[in-house]
């Protein structure tokens, strides 16, 4: 695991840090007993509630603001966007000025909707403030908003309304934390415009009139949070927030960030805090999902950067995209993707290009993304992914097979199976003990991903098969991408999928089925990974029912792999035996990095 964290990780690491050297003190709340509470639902209201949104599976997310007139360049750099005050500590006095050069004359909320609508986009989450606290709407609450500016306009309402002419979900962000505020508790020393002591009640009553505002006048979908990590916002403010707006809008869906029980980037609550409708990894997608009952939206970035940077051109290619699509349809996930406008109002042309090709890939496949569910199996296979409908099963083949026959272990009769692209025409499909074995043809309809479906009868029966068998000389080598990753962060890395890594949560473990077809006695080497920093993590392998303990040295290096040998097992006997590997102690900031677990005959 290369820890070489991202921009947006480390900025969120460093503003966690922040509060450490300020030397405010954040009011708190008390949450009385008579305080309002959100309105009880059933679950049969809840997922109705939620209906629309897990239908989607695909949204665009748009940060957009006066950050964009610097375009990410100040003082010689080039790597700033949306963080662009923060980040270069320039007096908020001084950043104003930019509110007076933002015109966005070129912006067209039709255009936008429409750009998102062809790319099989089903709703639109745009920023109302970001953490500079600048309203994209005309506020009654504030002049820092885009009443400050010559544009003359509000953006919000003309999309809200191209989103509702085009039959798309319109959604705001709106952030907790806000650095232009003078109540904001952990105030920065370079906002030069703020007096006084910083009072979090004020702000509290501020926040919430801004919400209204936007609820009431522009109704979203999603409210949208973001900013919530710093210590001024609490669980207790959280909880009274997520009350107060369910309240005002009793349809509104709000994500996690509400709440203070987010675990940093991978985005899913842990402990006490918890509150809202979704989880929110961002820029990572979870290794296996997180099962029925669980809604998650994973945000990402087209490029390098959430606002807009007229230097950053390291677009995802298409098949980055549409496979993403895919894969987080596939566990259950929606997928969040975000364009940064300039600040003339356009989205810039490499997303443009890149949503069109996604489109394209849509129009003949978009119903194996939206309005499904999770396939049902536990990890990715090795051919592609699958999504799922009642009586339907998508197969979206990434790797054509050769001989034409793709194997799909499950138990049910097949009706009847075809391509999307080709619905008319029936495909050979044959069942057996094993499964059942779709006969292609000779060429994919789609370089990218082609989507081929299995109508069936009753409910996915998955047939269990060993991820690793055992070599004629008796070896089991078990590698890591044949390995069962469970948890929400510990995922596949390195191309191609080479080993275990971002094993930073204690709880997430790794297994594999194999197929004993030779018993005996078996010594077990790991290839690991760890850098000194990490060392020392100790965790435990079980065979079967045998279990050995073993403790991670430093290899120098998340990337320099070394043999370990932890002991010898015995398996009695032929068939299926489960090998586990879980962390019991971790000092660092991972267990280790895993290339692969060896069984050898002794």
């Amino acid at each position: 695991m290369k820890m070489n964290l991202p921009r947006m990780w480390r900025n969120f690491l460093l503003a966690a840090l922040l509060p450490a050297v300020t030397t405010l003190v954040p009011a708190t709340v008390a949450r009385a007993d008579d305080a309002p509470k959100a309105p009880v639902e059933t679950k049969e209201q809840h997922d109705a509630r939620m209906g629309w949104w897990r239908e989607a599976r695909f949204g665009m997310f748009i940060h957009w603001g006066v950050y964009s007139v610097p375009a990410g360049e100040w003082n010689g750099k080039t790597d700033y966007a949306e963080w662009f005050l923060e980040q270069t500590h320039m007096p908020v006095s001084q950043y104003e000025q930019y509110a007076k050069q933002f015109n966005p004359v070129k912006f067209n909320a039709k255009e936008w909707v429409a750009i998102a609508k062809d790319a099989g986009m089903k709703y639109i989450v745009i920023t109302s403030k970001h953490h500079d606290g600048f309203d994209m709407y005309p506020s009654e609450l504030t002049d820092w908003c885009i009443k400050s500016t010559p544009f003359g306009r509000d953006p919000l309402k003309e999309l809200a309304e191209a989103c509702k002419e085009a039959g798309i979900r319109f959604c705001t962000y709106h952030s907790i934390m806000d650095w232009h505020h003078p109540d904001w508790g952990t105030r920065r020393a370079w906002n030069d415009k703020a007096t006084g002591t910083p009072d979090m009640d004020r702000f509290d009553a501020y926040l919430k009139g801004q919400l209204k505002e936007v609820v009431t006048h522009y109704h979203p979908g999603v409210m949208w949070f973001d900013g919530e990590w710093e210590t001024p916002w609490t669980p207790e403010r959280g909880a009274d927030l997520y009350a107060y707006l369910r309240n005002l809008d009793p349809a509104l869906i709000i994500n996690n960030r509400i709440g203070k029980a987010r675990a940093g980037m991978e985005g899913m609550d842990t402990g006490a805090g918890a509150v809202g409708d979704f989880g929110t990894p961002e820029q990572t997608i979870p290794a296996n999902g997180f099962g029925p009952g669980v809604d998650w939206e994973s945000c990402m970035t087209l490029n390098n950067h959430w606002g807009y940077n007229k230097h950053d051109q390291n677009w995802k290619s298409p098949t980055t995209v549409i496979r993403n699509t895919i894969d987080i349809a596939s566990k259950g996930g929606n997928y969040l993707l975000n364009v940064g406008p300039t600040a003339e109002g356009l989205i810039p042309d490499g997303s443009v290009q890149c949503l069109k090709a996604v489109g394209a890939w849509m129009k003949v496949n978009g119903t194996a993304i939206c309005g499904t569910t999770a396939g049902p199996f536990k990890k990715a296979l090795a051919w592609g992914r699958v999504t799922a409908q009642p009586g339907k099963l998508y197969l979206h083949v990434f790797e054509w097979p050769q001989d034409g026959k793709l194997a799909v272990a499950i138990g049910n009769k097949v009706s009847k199976a075809y391509l999307l692209a080709a619905p008319d025409t029936a495909l050979d499909c044959t069942s057996g003990e094993s499964g059942a074995v779709l006969r292609l043809p000779g060429t994919a309809p789609d370089p990218i991903a082609s989507v081929a479906v299995l109508e069936i009868d009753g409910a996915p029966q998955v047939i269990a098969t060993a991820a690793v068998t055992q070599a004629a000389d008796g070896t089991m080598q078990l590698a890591a991408q044949t390995a069962d990753l469970v948890g929400s962060g510990i995922k596949l890395q390195g191309e191609p999928r080479k080993n275990v890594g971002f094993w930073l949560n204690a709880s997430d473990y790794v297994q594999w089925p194999v197929q004993v077809t030779k018993a005996g006695k078996f010594t077990v080497t790991l290839e690991c990974a760890c850098q000194a920093d990490s060392a020392g993590s100790e965790y435990t392998v079980t065979v079967g029912d045998q279990t050995l303990a073993g403790k991670v040295e430093s290899t120098d290096g998340w990337d320099k792999y070394s043999t370990v040998g932890i002991g010898s097992v015995s398996i009695a006997q032929p068939g299926m035996v489960m090998v586990v590997v879980k962390a019991t102690k971790k000092p660092g900031l991972a267990v280790m990095n895993l290339r692969a677990l060896t069984l050898k005959p002794e």
